[in-house]
């Protein structure tokens, strides 16, 4: 009888022993493969501390009940910080921001308030583990569960921890760490016992990080073009903004309002300019229901797995495309007929961050909405999706959602009102046009961050090469 050879059949790394005298406490197999070991006994052979060994305390923090809008403010509130404010360039990104009230930054969350001092590292949640980041300079905000804080008592020690957890070697190290099935955790005692090289030369990182700043900062710029193209194509010169006091008291007769709301900011004369200058643009208007086939809200899910259909929320929605940084799944049995998601969709934030919009590409296609979505089927031989996502991005489409906003604390903008948008309606051969040269300007911008990025992977290659001698 031919005897079985595991070793010859299965791929380099997958069969394995391991010592009882190497066992650690955990007997699953992954945290004992041969590759993280390796990597770990490298480290150790280099690094005397651990994480815990610059750790003056940690704390994490909390998400309040989105269900009362007593803990939530508008932006003169505290900033609350989420995973997906956390990049792997070791800052904090402040765009698409939540944010808490005094109150509840004070009591509630006391212990996990955050200064520009503090290290902030990612501790749950599927996709890399120990995202670390630093808060800009003078900055105060707090953090929900899925983040710690861990305070150093230096701003410097905080940033040389950021990058040096950022590695991708020391990301493996991390994860190897992790415990939990569907929803991965790093606790505590796991991410105390991190090991930490000290004296790392970062200069080669920031250096590479100075240059992508520099190109990402070509490609904002590149995008932010996109605006004065589009209302240019329009005929739409944008009013001047006035502040004064005179501007901001005003008289709105009776007959204006009608059976409408009764709230000062709706009527404000800023509106009014906007509204009179889309209506004198090159081409007709047309209200949302008028391009509109149907209009549906997404579904709510509370509970996530690893693996199954991706759950588009609102923080998946974004100023110039889906993010893809913290994608949640949920087990059901098939995408829901009603908000099943096809190229003639638009994707538009219906609370929280209003004004994001997105079309629908191919790999969120069998995508599930959240709640806080709406999916809005366009009359496509009256309008593109790509065109109305650009107009609803600029300017005019920007002040629309925040009138039309009818919540309170959190934003909000029901059915009724999202179908009073209005939308300058060029022919479809100038709607081809204005997208064509987007799709331009998007693709210039794509390449310089993708030179950004190529730029900070091979500053950090260069230093994990430092770090471990050799193959990793």
């Amino acid at each position: 009888m031919a005897k079985f050879d595991f070793k010859t059949k299965l791929p380099f790394g997958e069969m394995f022993l391991v010592k009882s005298s190497e066992i650690e406490g955990r007997i699953d197999i992954d945290f004992y493969r041969p590759n993280l070991t390796e990597i770990e006994k490298k480290i150790l052979a280099k690094s005397k501390k651990r994480l815990k060994d610059f750790a003056l305390s940690m704390g994490s923090g909390a998400t309040p009940s989105t269900t009362n809008p007593e803990f939530y403010s508008d932006k003169n509130g505290i900033p609350l910080l989420r995973v997906q404010n956390l990049t792997l360039n070791s800052t904090v990104e402040l765009n698409n921001l939540k944010y808490i009230t005094e109150d509840v930054h004070e009591n509630m969350l006391k212990r996990s308030q955050v200064t520009d001092q503090d290290l902030l590292v990612k501790i749950t949640g599927v996709g890399r583990m120990a995202v670390a980041a630093v808060p800009p300079k003078e900055f105060s905000g707090n953090v929900n569960q899925h983040i710690v804080v861990v305070r150093t008592g230096s701003r410097e020690k905080s940033l040389y921890l950021a990058n040096y957890l950022n590695l991708d070697v020391i990301e493996k190290l991390a994860s190897r760490r992790v415990t939990g099935g569907t929803r991965p955790a790093l606790d505590y005692p796991a991410l105390r016992s991190i090991p930490i090289i000290e004296d790392i030369d970062f200069s080669i990182l920031e250096n590479a990080k100075k240059q992508a700043n520099q190109l990402k900062q070509q490609a904002k710029t590149l995008l932010n073009s996109i605006n004065s193209y589009l209302l240019g194509e329009l005929g739409i010169t944008l009013p001047e903004t006035d502040n004064s006091l005179n501007s901001r008291m005003f008289t709105v007769q009776m007959s204006e309002v009608g059976v409408g709301r009764l709230d000062s900011f709706t009527y404000q004369p800023r509106f009014t300019k906007l509204a009179e200058t889309l209506e004198q643009c090159r081409y007709a208007v047309a209200s949302l229901a008028k391009v509109a086939t149907d209009i549906k809200n997404g579904v709510e899910i509370r509970n996530y797995v690893e693996e199954g259909f991706r759950y588009l929320r609102v923080t998946d929605l974004s100023e110039h495309g889906l993010n893809h940084s913290s994608p949640k799944f949920v087990d059901v049995h098939g995408v829901p007929e009603k908000i099943r998601l096809n190229p003639n969709c638009l994707l538009i934030a219906r609370s929280g961050s209003l004004g994001l919009v997105n079309v629908v590409t191919e790999d969120i296609k069998d995508a599930i909405l959240s709640s806080h979505i709406f999916k809005v089927e366009l009359d496509t031989t009256q309008i593109y999706p790509e065109y109305l996502e650009a107009f609803a991005r600029c300017p005019i489409g920007q002040e629309q959602f925040k009138q039309l906003n009818n919540g309170g604390v959190i934003p909000e903008i029901n059915q009724s009102a999202l179908k009073t948008f209005k939308v300058a309606l060029p022919d479809k051969s100038t709607q081809q046009k204005i997208i064509a040269h987007i799709r331009a300007i998007k693709a210039q911008a794509a390449t310089l961050q993708a030179e950004a990025e190529q730029l900070l992977s091979q500053a950090k290659a260069e230093i994990e090469q430092m770090i471990l001698g050799g193959a990793q």
